[in-house]
């Protein structure tokens, strides 16, 4: 033992300390996702391997041998969207904290939720945190003005020509509206979600963004972060949700 602690040197300390980041850091970007199922069943193939070899069943060990020689490939090719996810905000930097909006801000947006939900008008909501969603603002129709209530609601009334899309927010300010976002793939996601919320899945799939959903049919408010969505929300629990996440 005291040789053990002799031989320590302070870099092992700070490889095991980078390695449990990482491991956090991975643990938490899948926990609750798609892809948290997907690394349950790819454990499970692992030890009906291990189990394989031990009660000797060779044809089935053969097969799976085969399946895991190509493991990397296999990886890549399931976790696609978690990598290029998970790569994007590295890059962005969101590891050490996403950007912020301003208290004012945010409230005319909460405010204008409120009111789209008592009106029973359907609405998606996308407010842009590390990872850029460039790609998604070029189909739209650029804005780039201050956030108002008014202005919001005005972008969701069924006679404006860009409700149907998604409006999305940068650092603050509404820089599109009428955006089509990607649909999420996913078979678990309920059958009874529509298109919106499907929308806001798909994107919250492959960006760190924070979306925000009215559904038409029954006037809720809905929030969808990291795949997952959070329904019936109130003007409380959603603002306490976004102060966090945004502000704070």
């Amino acid at each position: 033992m005291f040789e053990l602690l002799a031989n320590f040197r302070i870099q092992d300390a700070l490889d095991i300390l980078i390695i449990a980041f990482v491991v956090y850091q991975i643990i938490d970007l899948i926990r609750g996702t798609r892809a948290a199922q997907m690394l349950i069943g790819l454990a499970v193939v692992f030890l009906a391997y291990l189990s394989s070899q031990y009660f000797d069943l060779y044809t089935l060990n053969w097969i799976l041998e085969n399946f895991l020689s190509s493991f990397l490939l296999v990886i890549v090719i399931i976790f696609q969207n978690d990598i290029r996810r998970a790569l994007a905000q590295v890059g962005a930097g969101s590891l050490f904290g996403a950007r912020r909006m301003e208290h004012q801000d945010l409230e005319e947006v909460i405010r204008s939720t409120v009111a789209l939900a008592g009106k029973r008008i359907g609405a998606l909501i996308v407010f842009e945190r590390e990872v850029g969603l460039n790609e998604y603002i070029e189909v739209g129709t650029r804005l780039d003005a201050r956030v108002s209530r008014e202005l919001v609601i005005s972008i969701f009334m069924p006679t404006s020509p860009i409700h149907d899309g998604a409006l999305i927010l940068q650092k603050g300010r509404i820089t599109a509206a009428g955006c089509f976002l990607p649909l999420t793939t996913n078979p678990s996601v309920s059958k009874t979600l529509g298109t919106r919320h499907r929308a806001a899945i798909g994107l919250t799939e492959e960006t760190d963004a924070v979306v925000v959903v009215v559904s038409e049919e029954e006037g809720s408010i809905s929030m969808v972060r990291e795949g997952r969505i959070t329904r019936d929300l109130d003007a409380g629990s959603l603002r306490t949700t976004l102060l966090k996440l945004l502000v704070e």
